[in-house]
């Protein structure tokens, strides 16, 4: 193996570490405990578990959690009356509204009403746009890409000045992702389902993260020699060994690329746990906004 892993579970602890001390001394100081609303609509059994994991972190990090947990068949009008009363309570910092929601609720309309200033999971229209323009910084960036810049940041790879390509392009990961590595000064490829000899541009990449949903798509050959792999997917394949009957793998064939990048993320113990961190860190800095 020549690439250096990239220890998103080390990395995600250190980040853990450090706003539970910094909650622990606002909270010392007589100053309100940084506090978390999820929102869950319906009973998906995978948004269940998100929803979850990140009251879990809260919990351990002594920051403060409400959950509003909502039937299926929610009209529009009362996700919404729910969304403004969250607004309205001074003692909830941050609003996180679980993705995917039904599809007879208007998604976009829901995450416009979050306030900006508890929008912590960064998917506002005005933190999106701020993130968009030069010149301007949101409050707040999404979660999973904040967590790939940050992983390149503590592995000492140099955003600035490279070639960088995002393969996928939604809202909640290669979009914002492509506009960070941009605000960082890389030159960025976005590439999707229509791009034409996608290995040709991905093998010009000083910088490569991938965000498609499909197991191991990239092979080792696609990758240019010393380039920094995060792999954002996370997909179950079959596997007779294990108990459960399958193991996680990524977008990307791990075992080709390792031979090939100069860094790479692992799937499970890369990205994944780098989500909640900072989606932790974003609380904490929603609630030093409200409550200096």
């Amino acid at each position: 193996m020549s690439a250096q892993l990239i220890d998103g579970k080390l990395i995600a602890g250190q980040v853990r570490e450090e706003v539970a001390a910094n909650v622990a001394k606002r909270i010392a100081a007589g100053k309100s405990k940084p506090t978390l609303a999820t929102v869950l609509v319906g009973e998906r059994v995978d948004s269940a578990t998100y929803v979850s994991s990140k009251q879990k972190a809260c919990a351990e990090l002594g920051m403060g959690s409400v959950s509003k947990n909502l039937p299926a068949d929610i009209s529009q009008e009362e996700l919404e009356r729910i969304i403004k009363s969250l607004n309205d309570d001074k003692s909830v910092h941050g609003i996180l509204v679980q993705l995917p929601l039904p599809s007879h609720l208007n998604e976009e309309r829901v995450l416009q009403l979050i306030s900006v200033e508890k929008d912590v999971d960064g998917f506002s229209p005005l933190n999106i746009g701020r993130l968009a323009q030069r010149g301007r910084e949101p409050l707040f960036v999404p979660c999973t890409p904040y967590g790939c810049i940050y992983l390149l940041d503590k592995a000492g790879v140099q955003i600035e000045g490279a070639n960088a390509v995002v393969l996928g392009r939604s809202n909640i990961v290669g979009m914002p992702a492509a506009l960070l590595l941009m605000s960082r000064n890389a030159t960025v490829t976005v590439c999707h389902s229509r791009t034409k000899d996608l290995p040709s541009l991905t093998r010009n990449a000083d910088i490569l993260i991938v965000a498609i949903g499909k197991a191991e798509f990239v092979r080792g050959e696609w990758i240019k020699p010393s380039a920094a792999v995060i792999d954002v997917g996370i997909n179950s394949k079959p596997d007779a060994t294990k108990k459960s009957g399958y193991r996680l793998v990524g977008d990307v064939n791990f075992d080709e690329a390792k031979e090939v990048a100069g860094f790479i993320t692992p799937v499970p113990g890369g990205v994944g746990p780098m989500t909640i961190a900072m989606l932790m860190k974003n609380t904490l800095r929603a609630a030093e906004i409200q409550n200096p």
